[in-house]
Protein backbone atom coordinates (compact mmCIF):
# COMPACT_ATOMS: atom_id res chain seq x y z
CA UNK A 1 0.00 0.00 0.00
CA UNK A 2 1.13 3.57 -1.03
CA UNK A 3 1.03 6.46 1.48
CA UNK A 4 -2.02 7.66 -0.85
CA UNK A 5 -4.19 4.85 -0.06
CA UNK A 6 -7.34 5.70 1.42
CA UNK A 7 -10.71 4.84 1.79
CA UNK A 8 -11.90 4.82 -1.75
CA UNK A 9 -8.87 2.84 -2.70
CA UNK A 10 -9.83 -0.04 -0.20
CA UNK A 11 -13.28 0.20 -1.12
CA UNK A 12 -12.49 -0.39 -4.91
CA UNK A 13 -10.13 -2.99 -3.88
CA UNK A 14 -13.27 -5.30 -2.10
CA UNK A 15 -15.36 -4.30 -4.55
CA UNK A 16 -13.36 -6.10 -7.00
CA UNK A 17 -13.26 -8.88 -4.66
CA UNK A 18 -17.01 -9.15 -4.47
CA UNK A 19 -17.21 -9.43 -8.07
CA UNK A 20 -14.82 -12.49 -7.84
CA UNK A 21 -16.67 -13.97 -5.43
CA UNK A 22 -19.89 -13.29 -6.15
CA UNK A 23 -21.04 -13.70 -10.02
CA UNK A 24 -18.14 -15.86 -10.95
CA UNK A 25 -17.53 -18.11 -7.30
CA UNK A 26 -14.28 -17.66 -6.98
CA UNK A 27 -12.70 -18.55 -3.74
CA UNK A 28 -10.64 -15.15 -2.87
CA UNK A 29 -8.83 -14.09 0.55
CA UNK A 30 -8.30 -10.72 1.80
CA UNK A 31 -5.96 -10.31 4.03
CA UNK A 32 -5.12 -7.29 6.41
CA UNK A 33 -2.50 -6.55 8.49
CA UNK A 34 -1.49 -3.94 11.42
CA UNK A 35 0.61 -2.53 9.10
CA UNK A 36 -1.97 -1.85 6.46
CA UNK A 37 -4.86 -0.07 8.37
CA UNK A 38 -3.31 3.60 7.96
CA UNK A 39 -6.87 4.85 9.15
CA UNK A 40 -9.03 3.45 11.82
CA UNK A 41 -12.09 3.63 8.93
CA UNK A 42 -10.67 0.67 7.27
CA UNK A 43 -11.90 -1.59 10.35
CA UNK A 44 -15.17 0.38 10.01
CA UNK A 45 -15.81 -1.03 6.32
CA UNK A 46 -14.08 -4.41 7.91
CA UNK A 47 -16.20 -4.68 10.47
CA UNK A 48 -19.81 -4.31 8.80
CA UNK A 49 -18.84 -6.42 5.84
CA UNK A 50 -18.06 -9.12 8.27
CA UNK A 51 -20.94 -8.20 10.27
CA UNK A 52 -23.54 -8.19 7.34
CA UNK A 53 -22.02 -8.93 4.33
CA UNK A 54 -22.62 -5.40 3.00
CA UNK A 55 -19.93 -1.87 3.08
CA UNK A 56 -22.38 0.57 3.02
CA UNK A 57 -22.03 2.72 -0.18
CA UNK A 58 -19.89 -0.02 -2.23
CA UNK A 59 -21.10 -0.93 -4.67
CA UNK A 60 -23.78 2.38 -5.72
CA UNK A 61 -27.94 1.72 -5.96
CA UNK A 62 -27.35 2.12 -9.79
CA UNK A 63 -24.97 -1.12 -10.05
CA UNK A 64 -27.06 -3.41 -8.07
CA UNK A 65 -29.29 -4.26 -10.50
CA UNK A 66 -26.14 -4.91 -12.83
CA UNK A 67 -24.34 -7.17 -10.12
CA UNK A 68 -27.19 -9.02 -9.07
CA UNK A 69 -28.43 -10.10 -13.21
CA UNK A 70 -24.57 -11.27 -13.47
CA UNK A 71 -25.73 -14.05 -10.85
CA UNK A 72 -28.89 -14.93 -11.93
CA UNK A 73 -28.05 -17.79 -14.09
CA UNK A 74 -26.17 -19.23 -11.40
CA UNK A 75 -29.36 -18.43 -9.10
CA UNK A 76 -31.55 -20.42 -11.73
CA UNK A 77 -29.06 -23.22 -10.77
CA UNK A 78 -28.66 -23.37 -7.89
CA UNK A 79 -31.91 -22.26 -5.71
CA UNK A 80 -34.18 -20.96 -8.81
CA UNK A 81 -37.80 -22.45 -9.26
CA UNK A 82 -38.62 -23.20 -13.39
CA UNK A 83 -40.82 -20.40 -15.28
CA UNK A 84 -40.38 -18.09 -11.95
CA UNK A 85 -37.63 -15.57 -12.65
CA UNK A 86 -36.26 -13.98 -9.25
CA UNK A 87 -36.61 -10.67 -8.04
CA UNK A 88 -33.70 -7.94 -8.06
CA UNK A 89 -33.86 -8.41 -3.82
CA UNK A 90 -33.55 -12.19 -3.91
CA UNK A 91 -31.06 -12.06 -6.51
CA UNK A 92 -28.94 -9.05 -4.25
CA UNK A 93 -29.42 -11.79 -1.46
CA UNK A 94 -28.09 -14.52 -3.03
CA UNK A 95 -25.17 -12.19 -4.32
CA UNK A 96 -24.24 -11.23 -0.87
CA UNK A 97 -24.84 -14.74 0.45
CA UNK A 98 -22.40 -16.28 -1.86
CA UNK A 99 -19.65 -13.29 -0.93
CA UNK A 100 -20.12 -14.39 2.46
CA UNK A 101 -19.52 -17.97 1.34
CA UNK A 102 -16.56 -17.66 -1.13
CA UNK A 103 -14.57 -14.32 0.33
CA UNK A 104 -12.72 -15.33 3.45
CA UNK A 105 -11.06 -11.97 5.34
CA UNK A 106 -8.01 -12.92 7.23
CA UNK A 107 -6.90 -10.43 10.05
CA UNK A 108 -3.00 -10.46 11.36
CA UNK A 109 -3.01 -8.43 14.78
CA UNK A 110 -0.32 -8.48 16.92
CA UNK A 111 -1.77 -8.53 20.73
CA UNK A 112 1.25 -5.47 21.58
CA UNK A 113 0.14 -2.01 22.95
CA UNK A 114 -3.63 -1.14 23.78
CA UNK A 115 -4.39 -1.44 20.35
CA UNK A 116 -5.33 -4.64 20.05
CA UNK A 117 -7.80 -4.06 22.96
CA UNK A 118 -9.35 -1.03 22.26
CA UNK A 119 -10.59 -2.49 18.18
CA UNK A 120 -11.83 -5.27 19.75
CA UNK A 121 -14.14 -3.23 21.66
CA UNK A 122 -15.03 -0.32 18.93
CA UNK A 123 -15.36 -3.19 16.39
CA UNK A 124 -16.77 -6.00 17.89
CA UNK A 125 -17.37 -8.37 14.67
CA UNK A 126 -13.74 -8.19 13.99
CA UNK A 127 -13.56 -10.90 16.58
CA UNK A 128 -17.10 -12.21 17.26
CA UNK A 129 -17.13 -12.99 13.40
CA UNK A 130 -13.51 -14.38 12.97
CA UNK A 131 -12.32 -17.61 14.27
CA UNK A 132 -9.31 -16.45 15.94
CA UNK A 133 -5.71 -18.24 15.82
CA UNK A 134 -3.91 -17.49 18.48
CA UNK A 135 0.12 -18.49 17.66
CA UNK A 136 2.05 -19.86 20.52
CA UNK A 137 6.04 -19.30 20.16
CA UNK A 138 7.75 -20.86 17.65
CA UNK A 139 9.93 -23.72 18.82
CA UNK A 140 13.97 -23.07 17.83
CA UNK A 141 13.81 -25.79 14.75
CA UNK A 142 11.09 -23.83 12.84
CA UNK A 143 12.55 -20.58 14.17
CA UNK A 144 15.67 -21.61 12.12
CA UNK A 145 13.47 -23.18 9.30
CA UNK A 146 12.27 -19.67 9.06
CA UNK A 147 15.73 -17.45 8.81
CA UNK A 148 16.96 -19.88 6.00
CA UNK A 149 13.36 -19.28 4.27
CA UNK A 150 14.21 -15.58 4.07
CA UNK A 151 17.96 -15.52 3.70
CA UNK A 152 17.98 -17.98 1.20
CA UNK A 153 17.80 -15.67 -1.53
CA UNK A 154 19.35 -13.44 0.05
CA UNK A 155 23.23 -12.56 -0.57
CA UNK A 156 25.63 -12.82 2.00
CA UNK A 157 29.38 -12.47 1.39
CA UNK A 158 30.37 -15.86 3.46
CA UNK A 159 30.63 -19.24 3.22
CA UNK A 160 27.70 -21.44 3.47
CA UNK A 161 29.11 -22.65 6.63
CA UNK A 162 28.84 -19.39 8.02
CA UNK A 163 25.30 -18.00 6.34
CA UNK A 164 24.13 -21.37 8.24
CA UNK A 165 25.82 -20.15 11.54
CA UNK A 166 23.77 -16.73 11.12
CA UNK A 167 20.20 -18.73 10.36
CA UNK A 168 20.66 -20.53 13.84
CA UNK A 169 22.33 -17.96 15.76
CA UNK A 170 18.99 -15.89 14.66
CA UNK A 171 16.99 -18.12 16.13
CA UNK A 172 18.79 -18.08 19.32
CA UNK A 173 18.55 -14.71 19.64
CA UNK A 174 14.62 -14.47 19.44
CA UNK A 175 14.48 -17.65 22.10
CA UNK A 176 16.62 -15.39 24.03
CA UNK A 177 14.37 -12.39 24.36
CA UNK A 178 11.34 -14.50 24.62
CA UNK A 179 12.76 -16.02 28.14
CA UNK A 180 14.38 -12.63 28.92
CA UNK A 181 10.14 -11.39 28.89
CA UNK A 182 9.66 -13.91 31.07
CA UNK A 183 11.97 -12.77 33.63
CA UNK A 184 10.53 -9.42 32.90
CA UNK A 185 6.90 -10.36 33.70
CA UNK A 186 8.10 -12.07 37.15
CA UNK A 187 10.20 -9.01 38.39
CA UNK A 188 8.08 -6.00 37.17
CA UNK A 189 4.72 -7.71 36.55
CA UNK A 190 4.31 -6.04 33.04
CA UNK A 191 4.19 -8.15 29.30
CA UNK A 192 6.40 -7.46 27.00
CA UNK A 193 5.05 -9.33 23.89
CA UNK A 194 7.40 -10.85 21.45
CA UNK A 195 5.41 -12.25 18.67
CA UNK A 196 6.33 -14.10 15.19
CA UNK A 197 6.06 -10.85 13.02
CA UNK A 198 8.38 -9.79 15.81
CA UNK A 199 10.92 -12.27 14.68
CA UNK A 200 10.16 -11.46 11.07
CA UNK A 201 11.15 -7.72 11.59
CA UNK A 202 14.26 -8.70 13.31
CA UNK A 203 15.61 -10.68 10.19
CA UNK A 204 14.04 -7.96 8.11
CA UNK A 205 16.03 -5.20 10.26
CA UNK A 206 19.16 -7.77 9.70
CA UNK A 207 18.94 -7.40 6.25
CA UNK A 208 18.38 -4.02 6.01
CA UNK A 209 21.48 -3.32 8.46
CA UNK A 210 23.83 -5.76 6.48
CA UNK A 211 22.78 -4.06 3.20
CA UNK A 212 23.52 -0.52 4.03
CA UNK A 213 26.65 -1.72 5.78
CA UNK A 214 27.79 -3.73 2.90
CA UNK A 215 27.19 -0.72 0.55
CA UNK A 216 29.23 1.34 2.94
CA UNK A 217 32.42 -0.91 3.03
CA UNK A 218 31.96 -1.60 -0.91
CA UNK A 219 32.04 2.55 -1.75
CA UNK A 220 35.33 2.66 1.02
CA UNK A 221 36.65 -0.51 -0.56
CA UNK A 222 36.37 0.74 -4.34
CA UNK A 223 37.80 3.97 -2.90
CA UNK A 224 40.89 2.70 -1.45
CA UNK A 225 41.20 0.91 -4.31
CA UNK A 226 40.70 3.80 -6.51
CA UNK A 227 43.77 5.41 -4.29
CA UNK A 228 45.86 2.84 -4.64
CA UNK A 229 45.21 2.89 -8.41
CA UNK A 230 46.79 6.49 -8.27
CA UNK A 231 49.51 5.52 -6.38
CA UNK A 232 50.26 2.77 -8.74
CA UNK A 233 49.67 4.92 -11.36
CA UNK A 234 52.22 7.72 -9.48
CA UNK A 235 54.72 5.22 -8.96
CA UNK A 236 54.78 3.82 -12.46
CA UNK A 237 55.14 8.04 -13.09
CA UNK A 238 58.37 7.99 -11.04
CA UNK A 239 60.05 5.63 -12.11
CA UNK A 240 59.47 6.71 -16.04
CA UNK A 241 60.83 9.95 -14.94
CA UNK A 242 63.63 8.41 -13.06
CA UNK A 243 64.79 6.64 -16.04
CA UNK A 244 64.41 10.24 -18.03
CA UNK A 245 66.46 11.64 -15.62
CA UNK A 246 69.14 8.94 -16.18
CA UNK A 247 69.51 9.22 -19.40
CA UNK A 248 69.45 13.40 -19.03
CA UNK A 249 72.40 12.67 -16.43
CA UNK A 250 74.41 10.91 -18.86
CA UNK A 251 73.60 13.78 -21.63
CA UNK A 252 74.31 16.34 -18.87
CA UNK A 253 77.66 14.58 -18.01
CA UNK A 254 78.52 13.90 -21.62
CA UNK A 255 78.15 18.00 -21.93
CA UNK A 256 80.05 18.46 -18.55
CA UNK A 257 83.00 16.84 -19.89
CA UNK A 258 83.20 18.64 -23.30
CA UNK A 259 82.20 21.91 -21.46
CA UNK A 260 85.83 21.33 -19.52
CA UNK A 261 87.60 20.08 -22.24
CA UNK A 262 86.67 23.83 -24.15
CA UNK A 263 87.25 25.69 -21.20
CA UNK A 264 90.46 24.51 -21.06
CA UNK A 265 91.07 24.86 -24.65
CA UNK A 266 89.88 28.58 -23.94
CA UNK A 267 92.57 28.37 -21.10
CA UNK A 268 95.33 27.50 -22.76
CA UNK A 269 94.38 29.98 -25.98
CA UNK A 270 94.54 32.57 -23.60
CA UNK A 271 97.44 31.95 -22.35
CA UNK A 272 98.85 31.48 -25.36
CA UNK A 273 97.46 35.05 -26.45
CA UNK A 274 98.74 36.55 -23.38
CA UNK A 275 102.25 35.27 -23.97
CA UNK A 276 102.04 36.75 -27.60
CA UNK A 277 100.79 39.84 -26.24
CA UNK A 278 103.21 40.27 -23.68
CA UNK A 279 106.18 39.72 -26.68
CA UNK A 280 104.63 42.41 -28.80
CA UNK A 281 104.50 45.38 -25.77
CA UNK A 282 108.41 44.25 -25.36
CA UNK A 283 108.78 44.98 -29.11
CA UNK A 284 106.88 47.86 -28.59
CA UNK A 285 108.72 49.09 -25.73
CA UNK A 286 111.83 48.16 -27.44
CA UNK A 287 110.82 50.65 -30.31
CA UNK A 288 109.79 52.95 -28.05
CA UNK A 289 113.30 52.78 -26.66
CA UNK A 290 115.44 53.14 -29.61
CA UNK A 291 113.29 55.78 -31.05
CA UNK A 292 114.04 57.86 -27.97
CA UNK A 293 117.35 57.26 -28.07
CA UNK A 294 117.61 57.71 -31.97
CA UNK A 295 115.91 61.46 -31.17
CA UNK A 296 118.30 62.29 -28.65
CA UNK A 297 121.42 61.85 -30.85
CA UNK A 298 120.22 64.21 -33.60
CA UNK A 299 119.94 66.17 -30.43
Amino acid sequence: MTKSYGDNQLKDDIKNLYTDAGPKGLQVGFIMTDSDIKKESFLESINSMLATGEIPGLIPKDERDIVALECKNVFMKEVGVKGQDPGPRELWTFFINRVKDCLHTILAFSPVGNKFRERSQKFPSLFSQCTIDWFLPWPEDALVAVSNSYLNDFDIDSTPEVKSAIEKHMGKVHDLVNDVCGVYLQKMRRYVYVTPKSYLSFIDLYKTVYRAKYDGIDVEEKNIVNGLDKLKEASEGVEVLKIDLKAEDVKLKDATEKTDILLKEVEIENRKAKEKADEVNIVAENCVNQKNTIMQQKE
